[in-house]
């Protein structure tokens, strides 16, 4: 019996150990802090990066951090001292390195990993910890495959999207969140590609609804990116810009998907986008399941696919790493890693609905 006994203690400390190779039972809690839960991109994240997180059997905990950089700085605090010994982070102050900055001093004196995904940190915050790594994509390649689908749609479409007959289509751009990466470069590419494609074809470049707006943007005032904005914004313009008056906007340029929503919806009121009649182009980003049925249904154009999955099944991959004791790149040759700094790029893709 004592033989016996002996036996089935080492078969359980032994699975013990194995269990903590693998994550599970290993005493890992990983803290994953969202900017805001609202976010329609943010929202596909949060889904299948929980789903991968518990298919690795780490416990987690999840903090919306409701676009307050004060609150997720005070969430990180309070999941260190509750023993968390991971840190996933979707940052919510993009502008600087400041908040970047905080929130690796805070790691590091706890000693933990910290992973900032989505919402890119400077190449000097990643390097100042060894223990840090981004997770994102290459910021300018959304804005240089926008720029290219707008301009194949409008020299495919030309006569039936310049509404006023004036030779030159008139655009809207809704920017999302000024000094966040993503924004700028997808707000410069878009329409500077588009040009250099349309100029090619001997077309004049797109011409922004009101000649007295310097940015050649509007921007979501709260940094949200949001479809309040979106819809606010598009719903003021139409009632100014028509097809009566000769001025209306012929094409929608959205940063996200979740602004080309705004946009839609302020369409519909007005008559158009039904998937009946006259539709406006409208082109966003991230390819969320409501912007793919609308693209179905005829109401919106097209947008850029930004892989949710693929960006939470790369955190859970480095997240598996410090379950198992490895180094955090461990694995990720296959991935785009950059050169001489830890951030992993998940490619973007284009989706019309064909």
């Amino acid at each position: 019996m004592k033989k016996l006994c002996a036996l089935i203690l080492a078969l359980v400390i032994t699975f013990s150990f194995a269990a903590c190779g693998e994550g599970g039972g290993s005493g890992q809690s990983v803290a994953v802090f969202y900017y805001t839960y609202s976010d329609p991109y943010i929202s596909t994240v949060r889904a299948s990066l929980s789903k991968s997180l518990e298919d690795l059997g780490v416990e987690y905990q999840e903090y919306d951090s409701n676009s307050s950089q004060t609150t997720q700085a005070e969430q990180v605090q309070t999941a260190i001292t509750k023993g968390a010994t991971c840190l996933v982070v979707n940052i919510v102050e993009t502008g600087s390195d400041d908040a970047a900055e905080k929130l690796v001093q805070q790691a590091k004196s706890a000693d933990i990993p910290i992973i900032f995904f989505n919402r890119e940190v400077s190449d000097k915050i990643v390097s100042s910890y060894d223990k840090c790594a981004f997770v994102g994509t290459d910021a300018a390649e959304a804005g240089h495959m926008q720029g290219e689908l707008i301009a194949k749609f409008l020299l495919e479409n030309y006569g039936s999207v310049d509404i006023n007959g004036d030779g030159k289509i008139s655009y809207v751009l809704f920017k999302g969140q000024d000094g966040n990466a993503e924004a700028e470069y997808r707000t410069k590419y878009a329409v500077e590609d588009a040009n250099r494609l349309l100029s090619d074809a001997g077309k004049p470049p797109l011409s922004f609804y009101n000649p007295n707006n310097r940015d050649r943007y509007l921007v979501d005032k709260n940094g949200n990116w949001s479809a309040a904005a979106a819809n606010e914004y598009m719903t003021t313009i139409l009632t100014e810009y028509t097809e009566k008056g000769k001025n209306m906007v012929e094409c929608v340029i959205c940063n996200n998907d979740g602004m080309a929503e705004g946009a839609i919806t302020a369409l519909n009121t007005a008559g158009y986008n039904d998937g009946k009649g006259r539709t406006i182009p409208v082109f966003g980003v991230d390819a969320t399941e409501a912007a793919q049925e609308l693209i179905r249904a005829g109401k919106m154009t097209g947008t850029i696919k930004q892989d949710a999955q693929g960006m939470a099944e790369t955190i859970s991959h480095l997240a598996r790493n410090i379950a198992g004791g490895k180094g955090l790149l461990d694995g990720t040759e296959s991935m785009n890693v950059d050169e001489n700094v830890a951030k992993i790029r998940v490619p973007y893709g284009i989706f019309t609905g064909e």
